[in-house]
């Protein structure tokens, strides 16, 4: 199976507890060698410079499409507080281009604006399970280029699935959480994913499932969301079961998590995804909304 992932890879200083780690990341990167761990070809569209370490994705094996680029590759300096972090963005590399892909799904979640509203268009027009982090979409910076979101009016016809925490959600939609995972239902998403720290929720139809991921040290948490919403994708599209898809997400997120590393070293391998994912499914809670 392919998945076509849509955003820009970035070169992340990552700052923990007066510690400096500068790592490549970006959704494009989480998210492209993730889809690899379920054993998806991967489509990647994104844009980097000649700064960037490409050699990194093609151990992967991931296809790079139409990614280079004579500006350098977008970078944020990212201060990391426990489950909390601000970024700044010190570089913003060009848009990426859009062409076709015969993926099965593909994956949008840009960190800062490198995808048009046309390009958006054509990719909802285009594919057959369409997974949103709107997160990019949603990001502004100020005079200092600290990074903040701000309230956008999102066009998110024909989505499939998408994760949001409440502060993002607060972006798109008005009311309290129920109220919003049903506002967002209500622009016709069929899985409405809300990640707040520890508690996952999902809305489909009228329940919502829930998990919580266990109360662990957290170090580094750049990334998680990007693992998270590959192992949902991942997993609908070959199980074709939502609870699985939710234990899958949580169990690369907890996996990813109890790592205790930085980068793209925390990504998971599947079979510790997999004993997690088996852990979750026995203790998913839900209840009629």
């Amino acid at each position: 199976m392919k998945l076509a992932v849509f955003s820009h890879c970035a070169i992340d200083t990552i700052t923990i507890d007066g510690n400096n780690y500068e790592q490549i990341g970006g959704a494009a990167c989480y998210s492209g060698i993730t889809a690899r761990q379920f054993k998806f070809d991967v489509d990647l569209y994104t844009k980097f410079g000649p700064d960037f370490p490409k050699q990194y994705l093609n151990e992967d094996k991931i296809n790079l499409v139409d990614s280079e680029s004579q500006k350098n590759t977008t970078k944020f300096a990212i201060s990391i507080t426990g489950s909390d972090r601000t970024l700044k963005l010190e570089n913003e590399c060009e848009e990426i281009n859009y062409s076709q892909s015969a993926a099965d799904a593909h994956l949008v979640s840009p960190i800062y604006h490198e995808i048009s509203d046309e390009t958006f268009k054509k990719i909802k027009n285009d594919s057959n399970f369409l997974f949103v982090d709107p997160q990019g979409f949603l990001r502004r910076k100020d005079s200092e280029n600290n990074v903040f979101l701000e309230q956008t009016d999102l066009d998110l016809s024909n989505v499939d699935a998408i994760k949001v925490n409440p502060e993002e959600s607060r972006q798109i939609v008005n009311g309290t959480s129920d109220e919003m995972m049903l506002a967002l239902q209500k622009k016709g998403i069929k899985h409405v994913l809300l990640t707040d720290k520890a508690n996952v929720s999902l809305l489909v139809k009228d329940k919502i499932y829930s998990i919580t991921l266990p109360n662990r040290t957290i170090h580094d948490t750049t990334g998680i969301g990007d693992i998270f919403c590959t192992a949902f994708t991942c997993t609908m599209l070959k199980e074709k079961d939502f609870l699985w898809a939710l234990c899958f997400a949580g169990g690369a997120a907890q996996a990813a998590l109890e790592s205790k590393n930085v980068g793209l070293q925390k990504i998971p391998k599947k079979g510790t995804i997999e004993t997690n994912a088996s852990y979750f499914y026995n203790l998913v809670k839900f209840r009629d909304l």
